[in-house]
């Protein structure tokens, strides 16, 4: 596939430098180290990933104000947190299953056609919620249906999304468009839950659902847009090339991938480190718990829970140096290390605004290690077996948070609120240390793959 043509950027290299030239020399370093610093905004020049970014980013608001909309409808037909929270487990079976085998399927067709179709469903799915919202069913069982499908859609739409991005960009750009769109993911998990409790206050369900609906169809737009991405091997036929594999594989081919994981250590490491942090140090559901017995009430909860989305926002906005950065492994150890400490220690304070400034650090810290592992995963992959690793990220991104909340309120428990917040943060800061041991992911240089990375 030939490189995607960039579309011109506004601003050129020689009208930057005649305006540094033109500008105090105070003035002209502040601006060159604002720029440097800034998010960078570079693979928005190409046309097929800008529509999916702006596509996405718009779509995944009205995921969160859907992903608020349900648990308060399913609290208003049950009238019991029992089923609130069988919602998670309802999700978790279908995420697993079909994000490791849409991967797999993602490997064997033409990832548009798999996008668009996966997609599709998604949009039924809401479209589903918003008739029976609008008929007054107050059914559970059919709820608990919609969840399940809409997490199978999603995870099998995510896993495609990700194999899309290193065909429609060259590999310099990837690290900065998985910074791009994390960050417009945090800040659509904090928008989208404020947007949900205005609609639900003034309006209803049916209009949450219509809401989300409405704003999905841009997602839809820029999948149909794509450029057809067949297999490369179909694509461009090689004689030295295995045969294609069937159009939709089975277990076999889901086994593949997994174990190529297992033979890669850059790759397995990077899973792990991930686990560890979410597993270890993932803090929220002791946040309910410490809203009340530390920080004056139940209306500190929100701050808790925003402060994550918040400081991945604001390090989203500032990542222009995250692209930079080619020992890949080390940068995301090193984030995940400053992720567990920010953890533990805002588990130590007693004011509600250093815990949530400490909580943003962390917070900060998990999108710079989440764009290390995204980039890592999508340029040390081969192309054929891209689908099937994206699965297996989404699994682990779904999986670990869930774990964690397991984790963390079982400790609690145990050992008490303090112990199982600040104690989770400590061993992941040590325990992920563990990974520069292994000297191929020590070394790993994101710039040697990607030159010898095929597209």
């Amino acid at each position: 596939m030939p490189p995607p043509e960039p579309v011109e950027a506004p601003e050129t290299a020689e009208a930057a430098d005649s305006l540094d030239r033109l500008t105090p020399p105070r003035r002209g370093r502040a601006l060159r180290l604002a720029r440097s610093a800034a998010i960078d905004l570079s693979p928005l020049r190409h046309g097929d990933f800008r529509r999916l970014w702006t596509g996405n980013s718009i779509a995944f608001v009205g995921f969160q104000v859907t992903a608020v909309a349900v648990p308060v409808q399913v609290y208003g037909v049950s009238g019991s947190s029992f089923w609130v929270g069988m919602l998670g487990a309802v999700g978790l079976v279908p995420l697993i299953v079909f994000g490791l085998w849409g991967g797999a399927i993602a490997d064997a067709v033409d990832r548009r056609l798999l996008l668009i179709a996966s997609s599709l469903v998604l949009w039924g799915c809401t479209g589903a919620l918003l008739v029976q919202a609008l008929l007054g069913l107050r059914s559970l069982g059919l709820l608990l249906v919609l969840v399940a499908v809409q997490a199978a859609a999603f995870a099998v739409a995510s896993s495609t999304r990700g194999a899309v991005i290193p065909r429609v960009l060259p590999p310099e750009d990837i690290a900065s468009a998985n910074t791009l769109s994390f960050t417009a993911s945090t800040v659509a998990s904090a928008a989208g839950p404020l947007l949900a409790g205005l609609v639900l206050a003034i309006w209803s369900f049916a209009a949450a659902y219509a809401l989300d609906a409405a704003l999905f169809t841009l997602a839809l737009y820029a999948a149909v847009r794509l450029p057809s991405l067949p297999p490369l091997h179909e694509a461009e036929p090689d004689a030295d090339r295995a045969p294609a594999r069937p159009s939709v594989p089975g277990l076999r081919s889901v086994v593949e991938g997994l174990a190529f994981i297992s033979t890669r250590p850059v790759l397995l490491l990077s899973f792990g480190v991930d686990i560890v942090a979410m597993v270890l140090a993932m803090p929220r559901a002791l946040f309910p718990q410490a809203a009340v017995e530390r920080f004056g009430g139940p209306g500190a909860v929100g701050w808790l829970f925003a402060a994550i989305a918040i400081g991945s926002s604001v390090a989203g906005l500032s990542s222009g140096w995250i692209r930079r950065v080619r020992r890949q492994g080390v940068a995301l150890v090193a984030a995940i290390v400053v992720w567990g400490l920010a953890i533990a220690a805002s588990g130590l304070a007693t004011a509600l605004w250093l815990a949530v400034v400490l909580l943003a650090v962390g917070g900060a810290a998990d999108l710079v290690s989440a764009v290390y592992r995204q980039t890592i995963l999508q340029t040390y992959a081969p192309d054929e077996l891209r689908g099937r690793l994206q699965g297996v990220f989404i699994v682990v991104v779904a999986g670990g948070p869930r774990l964690g909340d397991l984790r963390a309120g079982a400790m609690a428990a145990a050992v008490g609120l303090q112990a199982a917040w600040v104690g989770g943060g400590l061993a992941c800061a040590v325990l992920v240390l563990a990974a520069l041991l292994v000297p191929s992911f020590r070394e790993y240089d994101a710039t040697t793959v990607m030159t010898s990375s095929p597209r």
